[in-house]
């Protein structure tokens, strides 16, 4: 039996990088999984691997897609979960993107908002959705996925998402200040480079040497289940992945020479 077992675990993004590999570690484990994102063939690839598996695991899918930065569609996620389910003990708001003209000389007010709504108002409104149903049972772990570029100010992530990401981190720590008498806690999760599909979108590509070396999405899928298992008293609030060769440091090292 799975340390998750009987547990409800909503994932974001559920159906690649991150959120895939965070909802296999999960349903290894036992846990019910209810898997979102936009493209629902995806979803299906992950909650079929899930359901293969789960004689073993005891765990089980559904599959419920959703354009999250549509408030809506969020609400009639959450409608499931508490009609069908009954109750959700994880969330891991996971789901996030990023665009190729990210930097202030070719930003737009509509690049702004995609970033805006697809980093930091999906991630609020999947919170509105989590906080009645843990509150009712008095128990319940959020794990945001933000980025290094939510603690720290660099270059390569962009403006707007670097802004975003700094939100779900604050969002995430007035979390663990007004539901921590609620049995609530609330961890940000603040990844390095993570070879995930996210990276197809920066304006200079990056090649399969530098993507071998960085963070993978099963090392944060691992990280993920270690919060999620975590015992009740106890709360990760933060925590940070980085890979080894880490560019940014190489590339200063490599200005001194």
């Amino acid at each position: 039996m799975g340390k998750l077992t009987s547990k409800v675990a909503w994932v974001t993004g559920a159906g690649s990088g991150i959120g895939e590999a965070a909802a296999l570690a999960l349903a290894e484990e036992g846990a019910t999984l209810v898997l979102t994102g936009r493209r629902p063939a995806p979803l299906e690839d992950v909650a079929a691997r899930i359901r293969a598996g789960s004689n073993t695991t005891g765990a089980a899918a559904h599959v419920q897609p959703a354009d999250l930065m549509q408030s809506p569609q969020v609400l009639k996620v959450g409608a499931f979960i508490k009609d069908k389910l009954g109750r959700l003990d994880i969330l891991v708001n996971n789901a996030g993107l990023n665009i190729l003209d990210r930097h202030w000389n070719k930003l737009t007010p509509a690049g702004i908002d995609e970033l805006v709504h697809g980093n930091l108002s999906a991630a609020l409104y999947c919170v509105t959705v989590a906080l009645p149903l843990m509150r009712a049972q008095q128990d319940g772990v959020l794990i945001h996925t933000a980025s290094v570029a939510g603690r720290f100010i660099g270059g390569f992530s962009g403006p707007i998402y670097t802004a975003a990401k700094h939100g779900v981190v604050a969002m995430s720590h007035t979390i663990n200040m007004e539901e921590c008498v609620n049995g609530i806690r609330s961890s940000v999760f603040l990844p390095g480079e993570v070879a995930t599909p996210i990276l197809d979108k920066r304006p200079n590509p990056v090649g399969p040497e530098a993507r071998a070396r960085m963070v993978q999405p099963a090392d944060c899928g691992d990280l993920i289940r270690y919060i999620a298992c975590l015992p009740k008293h106890l709360v990760m609030s933060e925590v940070m992945l980085s890979p080894t060769w880490n560019r940014s440091y190489v590339a200063n090292l490599e200005r001194k020479l």
